[in-house]
């Protein structure tokens, strides 16, 4: 069993909401459930109390209706929730209108702007109503190409408080991937910053938003918002004019399924799926993470690192449903220097602290102390995501950020909208695991044959249907590519396509996607089982390996990014080898270790294993545009060592 890092004070686990759910639960329903497993146990096997117990927790605004909570609970897909329910998203999120700073912008330059509930709440309304001076209403998509600022929220709410569905890219992504994700959904309206700021420099968006609504035929007005300079440009329909009249605020309520987001899959082995997702099942997901998982809690300060391309943007947002404020940051995590989230942090005394397990690492790697030079006694969650945290990751928390702080780290996706496998904060951290599957949620590893298998790797499935599941794909007659997406590999269950397995103590291991597995002599090999032992070495920056075939079998490419002023050498090579032999096995020792200087990852920063394995293989990739240094693959291709 794993080494505990953390535990909870009696104090902090007296006053957590999941403990107060907990009980809440054995009193309404006259059960006993002495931890969390039991609730987890009882969560999965009575869904209809379950999330009728969210709703009510959580306090959603909306009309429930007389019907029941759960409809076909046996389909998947196919089972309905709260089918008689109507609400609106936007006013959920709304619900407080007090002058408190709901809203804190920071830049990397050091700008900081704040919105207050109440100006937040005007502002919606504002522009809502020149939503509707545009002819935009219920079903209409509105595409967004914009930095993680103030006006983006303010947006996304306007537009959903109308019923219209919200799909957002951030302006680092290039025109063709732009275009490729906005034009399948067929935007009504384009929402569209002047440009964006990264690592000290200016990057002018102007000429390709103008190409990207040129591209978009379904387009009836696109709205600038500046941010690099002070004011649109002359003839643009702005933002800012077309929320300046004051109006009333207005909500519509739909049904539970009603669409709200469009969210993509990464595009990097095809054309970007086009997943719809729910405002009922996103909302009730989020505020069940959110609130139970995360004791995010009103008057709480809450920020996670994000760009308005990736999913924990809209997991972000959903944070103002539970009466928290909001700090968002655009720009580079590094810039001006690697301490400048946590002076943020002081700053603003954040609560909750999100971050990406790289970002963690980069820390580790340039062996910065945060817990030496800062305070950071406000911080009371740190969650991690994008990618499995390495062992040594939870090392370096406890030791050179913070002690006494619940280090959560979260995996789920944009497939979902949500988790899998959540924080626990009154519960143990323990070294290398993730802390709980999550409540509602009925998650197992499968073997290849499709048994349950507990102690050893597997695939990570869901057995039964939850909220937060797709609408379906946009475009997708008759959910065929849905359907063959998560439920062809094992019929009627949810197969989520990461390797995992499932530990003695109810936490899971994560050993990164299960399409990337490495197979070498019929032995499955999750490639964070490699990347652990390897990335853990001063020199070592990062490193990526795929399964080369060869001679009828697969062997292992180990590809590593030095760290400056360190070279690949052979006395380094067989430390590796070594390292995997002792903390791994002899199968994990890769047949080649290469030198290349720099990895390709896409644009929410996951390296890209399926593209650098078709890369060795001499075949095409089908998106680069999907990438956020495409260049990089070059360094892949017609490698002489790969050849002997």
């Amino acid at each position: 069993m794993s080494e505990v890092l953390w535990r909870p004070s009696a104090e902090r686990v007296e006053r957590a909401q999941l403990v107060r759910f907990r009980r809440e639960m054995e009193r309404a329903h006259g059960l006993e459930l002495p931890d969390y497993a039991a609730l987890h146990r009882w969560s999965i096997e009575n869904p209809e109390a379950f999330w009728e117990s969210v709703w009510d927790y959580c306090g959603l605004v909306a009309e429930r209706g007389s019907g029941p909570a759960l409809v076909d609970a046996d389909r998947m897909p196919g089972a309905r929730f709260f089918p008689e329910a109507r609400l609106n998203f936007a006013e959920n999120l709304l619900r407080r209108a007090d002058e408190a700073e709901a809203l804190i912008f920071r830049g990397e330059d050091g700008a900081r702007r704040t919105l207050s509930f109440g100006e937040l709440r005007r502002q919606v309304a504002g522009l809502a109503n020149g939503f509707r001076s545009l002819g935009l209403s219920q079903g209409d998509r509105v595409a967004a190409y914009m930095p993680n600022v103030p006006e983006t929220v303010v947006a996304m709410l306007a537009a959903t408080s109308l019923g219209a569905v919200w799909s957002s890219c951030s302006p680092d992504f290039g025109i063709s991937g732009v275009v490729e994700r906005f034009s399948q959904i067929g935007p009504k309206l384009l929402i569209a910053t002047d440009g964006y700021r990264y690592a000290g420099r200016e990057f002018d968006a102007r000429e390709r938003v103008g190409r990207i609504a040129a591209a978009l035929p379904s387009l009836e007005h696109t709205l600038e918002v500046p941010f690099l300079s002070d004011e649109p440009q002359p003839g643009a329909l702005s933002l800012s004019e077309l929320m300046r009249e004051p109006a009333e605020l207005r909500f519509e309520r739909f049904p539970f399924h009603h669409p709200v987001y469009v969210l993509y899959s990464s595009g990097t082995t095809g054309r970007p799926k086009c997943i719809v997702h729910g405002a009922g099942g996103t909302l009730l997901q989020h505020l069940k993470e959110q609130r139970l998982h995360t004791d995010l809690r009103p008057g709480d300060r809450f920020f996670y690192f994000t760009t308005c391309g990736w999913m924990m943007w809209n997991w972000l947002v959903s944070g103002l449903a539970s009466e928290t404020s909001l700090i968002l940051y655009d720009g580079s995590p590094s810039h001006p220097g690697p301490e400048h989230l946590f002076d943020i942090a002081d700053g603003e005394r954040i609560d909750v602290f999100g971050t990406s397990a790289k970002f963690i690492d980069s820390l580790a790697k340039a062996g910065l102390a945060p817990r030496r030079t800062h305070d950071l006694s406000s911080v009371k969650t740190i969650l991690s995501t994008g990618s499995p945290l390495a062992p040594e990751s939870f090392d370096y928390v406890y030791r050179e950020l913070k002690r006494d702080v619940c280090l959560s780290s979260v995996s789920g996706g944009t497939d979902l909208i949500g988790c899998f496998v959540a924080g626990d904060p009154a519960g143990p951290v323990r070294r290398g695991e993730a802390q709980v599957p999550a409540l509602g949620m009925d998650v197992a590893a499968y073997s290849p044959e499709g048994e349950r298998v507990y102690g050893e790797k597997g695939e990570l499935v869901c057995t039964r249907p939850f909220p937060s599941m797709p609408l379906g794909f946009w475009d997708d007659p008759g959910d065929e590519r849905y359907r063959a997406t998560y439920f062809e590999r094992f019929p009627g269950v949810w197969h989520h396509g990461d390797f995992v397995e499932l530990t003695e103590s109810g936490g899971m291991i994560i050993y990164g996607r299960s399409d990337a597995v490495l197979n070498p002599g019929g032995v499955r090999i999750g490639t964070a089982e490699i990347y652990r032992p390897v990335e853990a070495l001063e020199e070592i920056a990062e490193a990526l390996v795929v399964g080369q075939d060869w001679r009828s079998d697969v062997r292992i490419v180990l590809f590593v990014r030095m760290q400056p002023g360190h070279e690949l050498d052979d006395g380094l090579r067989e430390r590796i080898r070594g390292a995997l032999r002792a903390q791994a096995s002899p199968r994990h020792v890769p047949a080649r270790i290469l030198e290349v200087p720099d990895i390709p990852r896409t644009r929410s920063g996951k390296i890209v294993e399926l593209a650098v394995r078709e890369v060795v293989h001499g075949r095409p990739v089908a998106n680069q545009d999907a990438l956020a240094n495409p260049e990089a693959l070059e360094h892949f291709r017609d490698r002489p060592e790969l050849l002997e």
